[in-house]
């Protein structure tokens, strides 16, 4: 089936603005006060949506995206921004040894939205962030738990049954791998979602991550609907009961998404 949302481009844009807008700076600045002075990094920035929601509070961003496509829309979504030097998109690796030279301890605010479920060596990239982090800055992650019910991005699949049968990316690969083939999947939908299987991450990965990288957590919010969910399907966002964040592993199963804000 896949949604009208992941080729509408403009609209997808409107779509991580607002949420941006609306949730992930309000969740930052619980802990963390943005300024119009701070400088923004977010990797796999895609068209530009998330780092519209700083441009407007006056902040420096830089989009970092691998697509050449995506780069190229987000020059023309965020034309003003970027003729105004308030944002510009670089299209390479973040490894790339002139960008770690260029920004070393450059960045307040690094922001990783629905990204680090799509690296393959999660634990390099977040033991990497902090050498283009300022002492004091902070790096948010939202991502949905792989165990959540659409944790291996189903919806992208042709079959309308398939994008709403949840859990069964949890599968193993060759049953998972045999039912996609059975509602009629081509080739390189299957290998983009076994992909996805592969580099999927649970918040205790996760968090065992961040505690080998000697940093601390600021803060977490676990979603039982995501809020990007009021644009993608009309469902107003849900916070997580509380008891159920407190349970290990169980929070992933009943949770859509969850926010981190990490520090040093």
């Amino acid at each position: 089936m896949s949604f009208s949302f992941h080729t509408d481009k403009p609209r997808y844009f409107e779509h991580q603005y607002s949420n941006s807008k609306s949730y992930i700076i309000p969740f930052i600045q619980k802990s963390f006060e943005i300024k119009n002075t701070h400088k923004v990094l977010e990797i796999g920035c895609a068209e530009g949506g998330v780092l519209k929601a700083f441009t407007d509070l006056g902040c420096h961003c830089i989009g970092v995206e691998l697509s050449e496509s995506k780069v190229i829309n987000a020059n023309i979504f965020m034309k003003n921004e970027v003729d105004n030097n308030l944002i510009r998109f670089i299209n390479k690796n973040i490894y790339d040894l002139d960008f770690n030279t260029e920004f070393a301890s450059y960045f307040d605010i690094i922001i990783l939205k629905d990204t680090i479920e799509h690296i393959h060596d999660q634990q390099k990239i977040i033991s990497y962030l902090p050498q283009i982090l300022k002492n004091d800055g902070v790096i948010f992650f939202g991502f949905p738990p792989w165990y959540m019910p659409w944790g291996g991005h189903q919806q992208i699949c042709k079959s309308k049954f398939l994008c709403f049968l949840p859990y069964f990316h949890v599968l193993p690969v060759f049953l998972y791998k045999s039912i996609l083939k059975l509602f009629g999947e081509t080739n390189q939908k299957i290998n983009d979602l076994l992909e996805i299987k592969q580099t999927a991450i649970s918040t205790i990965q996760f968090e065992k991550y961040v505690k080998k990288a000697n940093m601390n957590f600021s803060s977490k919010l676990m979603y039982l609907i995501n809020p990007i969910y009021l644009h993608k399907f009309g469902w107003k966002p849900r916070v997580q009961l509380k008891l159920i964040s407190k349970i290990p592993f169980l929070n992933d199963f009943l949770s859509t998404t969850v926010f981190y804000l990490i520090k040093k």
